[in-house]
């Protein structure tokens, strides 16, 4: 009967794996955005992460994941042209959906040793809506989440094995040096367990051998990409000259930069602060939901638990605590919890446990920000003789470049993000010209575009012409309990859901 549910919530995971949703912009620009432009020659844009002058981000990390699935679509594509935005965006999907069923799976396997365990472990991954979106996409917490697992699968084959563990130490170097490079948050899960390593480095000190060599050399590999990439004002290539010239340049090691960056409580400002307890009391029941009451049933000590714990607390230190940041801790204290024994209360949580976390999946999976990805492959896919001059975005995430499939700049993105209506229609009154085309991208349930759709005076700033919808798109950050009420804020973001495309003109056009 498990298996029977395990492939149907299989299933759930494809289908979110392949929906467009955005969940936050991170999963863009710190991922294919930067990596598609060297590829495909698109259009792209480089968030500050990667063009400051101490840049905090590895491509690193970025190439292994993105670049080679990449690579391989440019190199099988039929013709001269690369693959279109929206063939390379559900590819990655798709190749994140597998590294999770696979590798994800495979890990909580091996970590949990009852077979009973074992088979709730995985039911409760496999429908948890963290697994179905955050999971399925481009994130650099998703690739983290695999390290975390992983690390602890070879911390416990290195732990258990009675003789000299070399080829798991050379693995568990390289593991964690690749995930330190892909995101700083990674020791912080792993700190607690890797203690347990202790014994048997000290009964077989020769495994210090492959374990050096493995961080050296990942090291070394991911300095010099770094170096080479942050250093070339072109396309980054590897060859001998680039690697004569690494001793002539200042080695560019992103980790440092980043927790530089981190230990300044100015700059974390700037990207929000929070108390201390947002990681425990908010962060963590958000992802959870009616598995954070089960937290109690945990007797154990287990690697599972001891990374959690390990990580949680941590990354608690820093004020600045987003849900995403724990997304490695939701599998491993999803496997170390007990369900209640008691029919009725154990029928009463699993009716809570499907109810959460379809909502959440179908918010975050489905229609938060959902227009946003196939707003801009429509963009991208329209005839030369359609394609807009500019396109202002307002009230929605950034859309990514890459998208767009751009090999020039003759669509200018205007992104006003949650900009104020005076804002807008600053932007927007000089580009009311009848000869060009120019396009404003606006959710429905922004009413204060009503009045410029409705021609009222001929002396509206502009004038809006509705050419293209998608429906399956809320913007949260629309939400005004506090002016317009609960019942309807909800009434207007729910019932006026979606995503529009519409064109900037004026009266007499």
């Amino acid at each position: 009967m498990w298996r029977r549910v395990y492939l149907v919530l299989l299933a759930v995971r494809i289908y979110f794996a392949l929906s467009p949703s955005y969940i936050h912009p991170d999963e863009h620009f710190q991922g294919p955005e930067v990596i598609a432009g060297d590829i495909f020659d698109w259009r792209i844009t480089k968030t500050w992460e990667f063009t400051s002058s101490t840049p905090i981000r590895s491509v690193f990390p970025l190439w292994a994941v993105y670049g080679i699935p990449m690579h391989l679509l440019h190199w099988i594509a039929p013709g001269s042209e690369p693959p279109s935005p929206w063939l390379v965006f559900n590819t990655l999907r798709i190749l994140f959906f597998l590294i999770s069923f696979v590798l994800e799976d495979w890990a909580l396997q091996e970590l949990i040793a009852s077979p009973r365990l074992r088979r709730t472990s995985l039911l409760l991954l496999a429908s948890s809506f963290v697994t179905w979106t955050y999971q399925t996409h481009t994130f650099s917490n998703a690739v983290e989440t695999i390290g975390v697992a992983w690390a602890l699968v070879l911390i416990q084959r290195i732990k258990t094995s009675k003789e000299a563990a070399w080829l798991s130490s050379g693995l568990f170097g390289m593991t964690v040096v690749f995930c330190f490079f892909n995101r700083i948050t990674f020791p912080a899960f792993i700190l607690l367990p890797a203690f347990q390593l202790i014994p048997h480095f000290l009964c077989h000190p020769t495994c210090m051998i492959p374990l050096t060599f493995t961080t050296i050399l990942t090291a070394s590999a991911a300095i010099y990409y770094d170096t080479v990439f942050y250093s070339s004002a072109d396309t980054p290539t590897i060859s001998l000259t680039s690697l004569t010239s690494l001793f002539e340049t200042t080695p560019v090691i992103t980790p440092i930069n980043n927790l530089l960056y981190n230990a300044s409580p100015e700059n974390l400002a700037n990207h929000g602060i929070h108390p201390r307890w947002t990681h425990f009391l908010v962060n963590l029941p958000q992802l959870l939901g009616p598995a954070i009451l089960c937290l109690v049933t945990i007797r154990r000590a287990s690697l599972p638990v001891l990374s959690a714990i390990s990580g949680i607390s941590l990354l608690s230190i820093f004020p600045h605590q987003e849900a995403r940041f724990l997304i490695p801790a939701v599998p491993l204290l999803l496997c170390s919890i007990s369900l209640p024994r008691n029919k009725i209360l154990n029928k009463l949580w699993i009716t809570s446990w499907i109810i959460f976390n379809v909502l959440l999946g179908t918010l975050f999976g489905v229609f938060h920000q959902g227009g946003v990805i196939p707003t801009q492959v429509y963009l991208g896919n329209l005839p030369p003789t359609q394609i807009p001059t500019t396109a202002v975005w307002w009230k929605t995430y950034s859309p990514p470049t890459w998208l767009l499939g751009a090999k020039d700049g003759s669509l200018i993105t205007v992104d006003l993000m949650g900009s104020s209506l005076d804002k807008l229609i600053e932007t927007a009154k000089p580009l009311a010209d009848c000869s060009r085309r120019n396009y404003l991208i606006a959710p429905m349930s922004a009413t204060a575009l009503d009045q410029f759709v409705s021609i009222n005076s001929p002396s509206q700033p502009f004038t809006l012409e509705k050419k293209w919808e998608y429906k399956n798109h809320f913007n949260l950050d629309d939400l005004d309990f506090a002016d317009d009420g609960v019942l309807p804020t909800i009434q207007r973001v729910v019932g006026r859901r979606g995503l529009a495309v519409w064109k900037i003109g004026k009266i007499g056009c």
